[in-house]
Order: structure tokens, then C-alpha cells, then sequence
């Protein structure tokens, strides 16, 4: 599996603990394990500031870039593209075994509202509920929304490993 991220989007991964003598999976029902596969990319974060710095831009008093923006990696943006924003992404790779159960990835809005472990919990309650990744994923946002009053966007991708 190949992650690649650019801004403040994560990707968390629900991985399994439990292992027989073999290395097999032996309790799909004990609880999964999220391991976040992404670094948020924020011009707080002393060595985005200094990139940015160094590309003539700045990072207010707020944390953010020209004061305005908080991200210090974007794909949009263009206008901020002079002062240090830059769209290069960090790029992960890992090995896809049997104990890796589904990838949640998301934008800011929802990790705002739910923390990995909770969002990983979450989702494996509904994927046991519905068998249904799109169901599920259309659960976490509806909760995040309305339930956590979420007020960012929010957006999410449920990807889930048939092994």
C-alpha cells in the first residue's frame, strides 16, 4: 500500500492485535488497533516554517501562513504558491497482511470531531452492523456532523481489505 499526503488530511489504518501461534488473525471481534499513516502538514510546525520562511513568506501570530491559511502543503492554494506553500506530498509505503482490516481517510473536519482510535471503533461497529463500507462511511460522517457538530467540511473514504 502507497500513502501520499499533501495538507491536513489523515489516513488511519485499522489493524488487528490478536494473532493465533501462525500469525493468523484469531478474534475478529477483539478491538483493532489505528495507526495513523500520515503527517499533517500545518505552517506551525517548525520545519514547515522554516521552509516557508526561507521561500520569503511568513507564519503569523495565529499559525498560519500569510496569516491566513493553516496548511503549509496544498494542492490548491495557487496564490500562496510564492510564499512557501508547496504541494509535494509525504509518501509512506507498508506491506498489506492479513491483520490490516480497512484504511479511513479523511479531512480535517472529521479528525477534529474523532480521534483515530474512536473513528476506527467506530467504523468496525458499523462494517459488523451492515457489512457495508459505503453504509459504514456514510455513518462516521453523519455522526461527526450532526452528532459531534462537526463545523468543518467533512469528508471521508472507507477502504476495506477482502482478504
Amino acid at each position: 500500500v502507497v500513502v501520499a499526503n499533501a495538507g491536513d488530511a489523515k489516513a488511519v489504518l485499522a489493524r488487528s492485535t490478536s494473532t493465533d501461534g501462525e500469525g493468523v488473525v484469531a478474534d475478529t471481534k477483539s478491538p483493532l488497533k489505528a495507526i495513523v499513516l500520515t503527517r499533517e502538514h500545518k505552517a506551525i510546525f517548525p520545519q514547515e516554517r522554516s521552509r516557508i520562511q526561507k521561500a520569503g513568506g511568513s507564519v503569523g501570530p495565529n499559525g498560519r501562513l500569510q496569516g491566513r491559511i493553516e496548511v503549509s502543503r496544498a494542492l490548491g492554494d495557487r496564490h500562496f504558491k510564492k510564499v512557501g506553500l508547496i504541494a509535494t506530498p509525504d509518501v509512506h509505503s507498508f506491506e498489506l497482511t492479513v491483520k490490516d482490516h480497512f484504511i479511513i481517510l479523511g479531512c480535517d473536519g472529521l479528525w477534529g470531531v474523532f480521534g483515530p482510535s474512536d473513528a476506527v471503533e467506530f467504523v468496525q461497529k458499523q462494517l459488523k452492523e451492515t457489512s457495508s463500507a459505503t453504509l459504514a462511511v456514510r455513518r462516521l460522517v453523519k455522526e461527526a456532523v450532526r452528532e459531534r457538530r462537526c463545523k468543518d467540511n467533512c469528508t471521508a473514504v472507507l477502504i476495506v481489505f477482502k482478504h
